[in-house]
């Protein structure tokens, strides 16, 4: 969606043709025509660019619509339902990791025991 209308080309083109036609003036050096034409092509060059910077502009202020919104609200409403359905399975991974945990605590205090008990070296 382009941002504003086609006067923004006129008026973009109008000022360029402005511009140039005086600082072309003030070299003195050059002849009419060519001070014209050239002036001319600016502000054709101007009116022609001035649609690829109102597209551009208008590209930037884009606000989507709130459907949009709405459906990545949902999306994330269901993500957030899939979450605490995988907690419940998490929880019970804890629990197994908690028992094993606590055989592993037996296994080193038994390690740590016979590690108290001093060392003969057989003969």
């Amino acid at each position: 969606m382009m941002m504003g209308s086609i006067f923004y080309n006129c008026w973009a083109s109008l000022i360029t043709f402005t511009i140039t036609f005086v600082v072309m003036v003030l070299q003195q050096s050059l002849f009419p025509f060519q001070i014209l034409l050239w002036s001319f092509v600016v502000g054709i060059l101007t009116f022609v660019a001035m649609f690829g910077i109102r597209f551009l502009v208008g590209y930037i202020w884009y606000t989507p619509n709130d459907e949009l919104f709405l459906y990545v609200e949902g999306m994330e409403s269901e993500e957030l339902n899939r979450g605490e359905a995988n907690s419940g399975q998490q929880q019970s991974t804890v629990e197994f990791n908690d028992e094993a945990s606590e055989e592993i605590a037996k296994v080193v205090r038994s390690m740590m025991s016979n590690d108290d008990e001093p060392v003969t070296k057989p003969s």
